[in-house]
């Protein structure tokens, strides 16, 4: 029962913890709405603002870089209604926002209130009705842009007759709180004047559609956890479960109830991490915790020991004077090695699992509490479902395991499958830090002579001490079962399918694992890698910032298909701006295992290539790149976590997530010249190769109704 009271307390602490942390910053400005009859069917809708004291809007030419939010109005289809280009009338404040002199220049705005006029037709008595879109800013921060919807009846349409009396209609929204967290170091945690296409504040749904909402996201979340055991960071941890609990569960019985306490830890411990880390940190703390160096050489470190525990070298296990101190006290022991594995395996898989965490993580970082506890409690669910069956299985195996050696082998053939993985993650700590000790012809070169030994052994050509004398058939003679036949089979398979990748083969099946064909040396057809090459640096309007840092990184699509790409975001709109064409944001990092899939999957179809390279200015901002030091001129403060950004990486981050409120590699976004999407909403990894080609046509199509 103190598992259950815990996980109990747990979520009352959750869901109070928020209410501690949040303060509310409200949007008082008002805004009603007239329809003013000029003659005949002409009209002006007119927009009165009021706007509280200390506070401002941006004018409809804003002015500054081009990231500044105008006031904009969005008319619903009505084949009554035409309306024209919106004017505006007040008393515009033009000058510069202190601190941000330099990057924005001169600013206009309105302060106290402000009048927008729209022309427009009117044929006949009718609803006109629409959205409209602002942000209120002060001299220290901007709320998050809001969008809400208005509606004006008119019922004076038709005839000559001029009136100067105009039919006052309340908008139905007047301003409604807009809401903004405050960390708790004071800083307020919502977009500024840099604010560039910050999330848009939807009108609050009701009860019923919220609740159908989150059982929604209950639902997509449990089968994310389920598909989530089929990445290599969850699947590499299987071997390591099931020899856990090999020994670990003696009778039936018990394995059953070790496998609720399994279960129930990666429950418990996915909801709190992601949540309380990102309350308490920002939502970016499992991310950097998974793409940092020294836990990644961690995680090395550890399956190798296990990888050689399983060879035989040794066993592992705990201390008698440990086992005894806590098997004194009601269990405890029994339960805290259960819950330390479970925690390996969350930390471990974080890197594989973040596209459906890093959205969740997001919305604890702002504020929200039910959406990240409702999607974590999900995934953890479908996650340890799995899990809790493997941890039940191994009891049944120590009852047939006795009569013979065979279960032996199965630990010696993960030992080898455990040896590969830790390749990995030793590969990422690697990329990051730059030290150039695992290049893809030595990573590839590794995994061969491994694949080449578990084949070997498989076929009783190669064997340890520890194993059984193999088997006889009726003659007397060894043999070997059609099962490890099989498995020898494909090991040497996969060795062979290996070896071009020593000669630069994209090896795209296997892209996502080994390392960026940038780091090796040696690709046949190239000849030796020359220091200085990178696709576009020759030309005017190719990348030059950070191009000698990052290139080793560049995908396949790059180096050989011809697509150019950019590292620096500001240096991606601006080469926008100059061919004309959108912009697409990757955000990929250096450590990635499904932004490399991505790459060799679907980067590299043909009709895909294609659309990258004429259509698109792609953008690689590499999350984890943390080792590359920005610019002086790139380097600043970020104002919604008041953190230095002096990194490559730093600055990625920054912008994916106070921008696009999203944390997770890769997710994908595109814009214009000035930051504006083009499309509402991101594209997650999903290797479909026609969803993606829909989604970049839809794009280009969007991208020239406004630029024609």
């Amino acid at each position: 029962m103190s598992i259950f009271r815990a996980f109990l307390i747990v979520c009352i602490s959750l869901f109070t913890a928020n209410g501690l942390r949040a303060q509310i910053i409200q949007d008082n400005s008002k805004w009603t709405f007239e329809a003013k009859k000029k003659s005949g069917n002409k009209y002006d809708i007119i927009v009165h603002v009021k706007i509280p004291e200390h506070f401002h809007i941006w004018s409809l030419k804003p002015g500054g870089d081009g990231s500044l939010i105008p006031p904009s109005f969005k008319f619903s289809k009505n084949d009554k209604v035409r309306t024209g280009t919106p004017t505006e009338k007040g008393k515009v404040i033009s000058g510069t926002l202190k601190g941000l002199e330099d990057i924005l220049g001169v600013v206009n705005m309105y302060k106290e209130s402000v009048d927008f006029i729209i022309p427009a037709t009117i044929t006949g008595n009718t609803k006109v009705s629409g959205t409209y879109k602002y942000q209120t800013c002060n001299d220290e921060l901007c709320l998050a842009p809001v969008t809400k919807p208005f509606s004006i009846n008119v019922t004076d349409a038709g005839g000559d007759t001029d009136t100067s009396s105009a039919k006052q209609l309340t908008a139905t929204a007047d301003s409604q709180a807009a809401v903004s967290t405050t960390k708790n170091d004071g800083t307020v945690n919502n977009d500024t004047a840099k604010g560039k296409m910050a999330a848009q504040s939807e009108p609050a749904p009701n009860t019923e559609k919220k609740e159908m909402s989150l059982l929604l996201l209950f639902f997509i979340s449990l089968g994310a956890g389920f598909a989530a055991l089929l990445t290599p960071c969850v699947y590499s941890m299987i071997p390591i479960t099931v020899s856990f609990f090999t020994k670990r569960s003696k009778t039936k019985q018990e394995g059953i109830k070790n496998a609720i306490y399994y279960a129930l830890s990666i429950i418990i411990i996915f909801t709190l991490l992601g949540v309380l880390l990102s309350l308490a940190f920002g939502p970016t703390a499992l991310y950097k915790l998974s793409t940092n160096w020294i836990a990644n050489l961690f995680f090395f470190a550890m399956f190798v020991v296990f990888g050689i525990s399983f060879l035989g070298a040794f066993e592992i296990t705990l201390p008698s004077s440990w086992t005894s101190k806590t098997d004194s006290k009601a269990g405890i022991g029994s339960f805290s090695g259960i819950f330390f594995m479970a925690l390996t395996l969350v930390i471990v898989s974080f890197s594989c699992t973040g596209p459906i965490i890093g959205p969740l993580v997001v919305v604890a970082g702002n504020g929200g509490i039910a959406g990240p506890a409702v999607g974590m409690f999900g995934f953890s669910l479908g996650l340890s479902l799995p899990f809790a069956l493997f941890a039940v299985f191994p009891g049944m195996l120590n009852k047939i395991a006795t009569s013979g050696g065979w279960l032996n082998q199965v630990k010696v053939t993960l030992g080898f499958i455990e040896l590969g993985f830790a390749m990995k993650f030793l590969s990422n700590a690697d990329l990051v830090k730059h030290w150039r000790l695992l290049d893809r012809e030595i990573f590839i070169a590794i995994w061969i002579v491994t694949a080449v030994m578990l084949g070997l052994y498989l076929l009783g050509k190669l064997k340890l001490s520890h194993d059984d004398a193999p088997a006889k058939n009726v003659y007397g003679q060894e043999y070997v079962s059609i099962l490890k036949l099989f498995l020898a089979m494909i090991s040497f398979i996969f060795a062979v399918y290996l070896l071009p990748g020593m000669w630069g083969a994209p090896l795209n099946g296997l892209g996502q694992f080994i390392p960026p064909m940038g780091t090796q040396d040696f690709v046949v057809g190239e000849g030796a890698k020359e220091k200085g090459a990178s696709p576009g640096e020759t030309n005017d309007a190719g990348p030059k910032k950070y191009v000698s840092e990052m290139k080793i990184y560049e995908p396949n699509a790059v180096r050989k298909l011809g697509l150019t790409t950019y590292f620096d975001y500001d240096e991606a709109l601006v080469a926008g701006k100059k061919l004309k064409k959108p912009v697409m944001l990757d955000f990929t990092g250096i450590t990635c295992v499904n932004c490399r899939k991505m790459e060799t999957q679907v980067w590299a179809q043909p009709e895909v290539i294609k659309r990258l390279r004429e259509d698109f200015i792609v953008a690689s901002l590499f999350c984890d790149a943390t080792q590359v030091d920005l610019l002086k001129g790139d380097q600043y403060t970020s104002k919604s976590t008041n953190q230095a950004i002096t990194t490559l990486g730093d600055k990625a981050l920054d912008i994916q997530v106070n921008q696009f409120k999203a944390n997770s590699q890769p997710f994908y976004f595109f814009v214009d010249e000035n930051g504006n999407k083009l499309i509402e909403g991101g594209y997650g990894y999903d290797p479909d190769v026609q969803k993606f080609i829909a989604h970049l046509d839809k794009v280009k199509e969007n991208y020239k109704k406004t630029h024609p």
